[in-house]
């Protein structure tokens, strides 16, 4: 089982979430954040003062997976977030240990 994080841009949820949709995805976790990277943020002029903005919005997506899943829903969210511009995003996978369902007690739901 695998643990998939995705930061991206706001505008990109949408077509990230029906990529995951064509893959049989549907469960997902999805919050506003700010953050810095490459993108290094920028300048703005507000009432007269130059302000710098480091932390930009964006959207993490985190979706649990299984093993035989993870190539495909990698490559979908990457297809689905790519501009080509820096601050596209990064994905991130990590290696699940054990997944319960609270309501059943239901173990490694995702394998």
């Amino acid at each position: 089982m695998k643990l998939i994080t995705a930061y991206v841009r706001p505008e990109s949820l949408s077509d990230v979430k029906q990529a995951l949709y064509s893959k049989g995805l549907y469960s997902m976790s999805v919050t506003n954040i700010l953050g810095s990277g490459r993108q290094k943020g920028f300048t703005e002029t507000y009432r007269g003062v130059v302000m710098e903005v480091n932390l930009l919005k964006k959207v993490r997506v985190e979706v649990g997976v299984k093993d035989e899943d993870m190539d495909g829903a990698v490559a979908a969210i990457q297809a689905a977030a790519q501009t080509g511009k820096e601050g596209d995003g990064v994905i991130f996978v990590q290696e699940l240990v054990k997944t319960m369902r609270i309501r059943t007690a239901e173990e490694n739901i995702f394998g």
